[in-house]
């Protein structure tokens, strides 16, 4: 067997996007997985009961077509998407609810007074998503490539990332709706962090959507996977790297891995300096995460939740925002923050015939070993009354269990890594080029930049360094 150019550790989807890249540039890559399947969390599987197939990770892939690496990929015309008509809904228990459509003007119409305003502060971005895409799915430290798209995506940043966030609203449902996207970072709110993802993610919610990937997400580590072996690459799983004595010589090494797990493999490849400076970098909060069996859809009180795949469940800015702050503070919330997918209403082969699939967590302590699935089913049950009688089998993990599933969640930490302003700027250092840590060593993986979703973007970007540095290709592979 031939002696590899590259190696890349780890098969997340981050991992396999680089080694699809550098096998496209011409090299010999080989990538080596610790589970005994490539993908990381980007997998489905049946954890419920035969027949009901879910996502070990996020269902919901809202940067998925928005990705520069996965159009270059021409992701879709290898996997079928399903996008829904709702980007995401946000129930409450009085019954009602409001709801974030593709179609940004349908959105506004739903949010009353306060719908010019949510229009003025996300519409020039809406309209030019394509390259704000391209900021935000980079690193932080970098020239922007359409600067005036920039700022202006950076001013409302700043209006819905800082003390004065409610000064624009009038009432009760624009606010939370833009509050439950901004807790996917599983950070305390308001914060330029939160502010800065959220309005990322709202702006291709309303572009070009928020899609499913038919089967589940796992049918695009499929792809990935299928792309690099024509392509010459090799994966070999059931081999876990614990020291790079046990890597084959190999001009560069690429880490899909947490930075904690970079540092006890490659630490002595690192200057001393750099060494001290990863050992800084901090995981967040954890998640719990139940996977549920259902007989029948969800009973949302409002019948318009059905529609949606994605739905936050929490109550008003301000109840989230106090559960979010519990978390930080270490507590459980009595009132958690919830995040559910419901990706059979749109995909039926999902689950058996007539049955449907429901993803959901809360976010936890890191580390937590609290079995979260009262908490989370106490929590839908409150906006869908009835919820517990189309329950048949449910599956949960706490944010230990996850961590000691995927190292790389050290905690429960979906994110490998706090979506902090200082590892907003520095992931995980402060560089144009965060990815390139030393002659031969990259960090491709969600701790990288741009950080964490399904985008592939920090394979690619960490594969475009390592083929300049170390084999001088300066002209990027097509990719289709």
């Amino acid at each position: 067997m031939s002696t590899p150019d590259l190696v890349v550790i780890g098969s997340g989807p981050n991992g396999l996007a680089a080694a699809v890249t550098a096998a496209r540039a011409g090299l010999d890559v080989l990538v080596l997985e610790g589970a005994d399947r490539p993908g990381g969390a980007a997998r489905t599987e049946e954890t419920t009961l035969p027949g009901f197939r879910h996502d070990l990770g996020a269902a919901v892939q809202p940067m998925a077509l928005a990705s520069p690496f996965f159009r270059r990929f021409g992701l879709e015309e290898r996997v079928p998407f399903i996008t829904p008509e709702i980007s995401w809904s946000h129930p409450f228990e009085d019954g009602t609810a409001v709801h974030a459509w593709r179609d940004l003007d349908r959105t506004a119409a739903g949010l009353g007074a306060d719908g010019p305003a949510y229009s003025r502060l996300v519409g020039p971005s809406v309209r030019r998503a394509r390259e704000v895409a391209r900021f935000t799915l980079g690193p932080v430290l970098r020239v922007p490539p359409h600067p005036v798209v920039a700022a202006r995506f950076g001013l409302s940043v700043l209006d819905q990332g800082a003390p004065g966030w409610n000064r624009r609203w009038l009432g009760r449902d624009a606010p939370a709706l833009l509050t439950g996207v901004m807790a996917h970072t599983v950070r305390p709110m308001p914060s330029i962090p939160s502010a800065a993802a959220g309005l990322a993610l709202a702006v291709q919610g309303h572009a070009v959507g928020w899609p499913v990937p038919v089967g589940g997400t796992g049918a695009v580590t499929d792809a990935l996977v299928a792309d690099l072996l024509a392509h010459g690459g090799r994966i070999e799983t059931g081999r876990p790297v614990r020291d790079l004595a046990e890597l084959p010589p190999a001009r560069a090494l690429l880490f899909d891995t947490s930075v904690p797990v970079l540092l006890d493999v490659a630490g002595r490849r690192l200057p001393a300096p750099l060494r001290a400076w990863l050992r800084t970098f901090r995981h967040g909060a954890g998640i719990g995460k139940v996977d549920y069996a259902l007989d029948a859809p969800v009973p949302w009180l409002d019948p318009t939740v059905r529609r949606a795949v994605t739905v936050h469940v929490g109550g008003t800015r301000a109840q989230i925002a106090a559960a979010e702050a519990d978390v930080a503070a270490g507590r459980v919330p009595d009132r958690p923050y919830v995040l559910v997918a419901q990706p059979s209403t749109v995909d039926p082969t999902r689950a058996p015939a007539g049955k449907h699939v429901l993803w959901a967590y809360t976010h936890l302590p890191n580390g937590s070993t609290l079995d979260p699935a009262e908490l989370v089913t106490s929590a839908i049950e409150r906006v869908a009354p009835g919820f517990r009688d189309v329950v048949l089998a449910a599956n949960a993990q706490s944010a230990a269990d996850i961590g000691a599933w995927n190292p790389n969640l050290g905690g429960g930490d979906l994110a490998a890594g706090a979506v902090s302003l200082r590892q907003l700027l520095a992931r995980p250092v402060p560089s144009p080029e965060p990815w390139h840590l030393a002659n031969g060593v990259y960090l491709c993986s969600a701790a990288a930049a741009p950080g964490p979703g399904l985008h592939g973007q920090g394979g690619y970007l960490a594969a475009r360094s390592a083929l300049r540095h170390e084999f001088g290709i300066r002209t990027p592979p097509r990719l289709r």
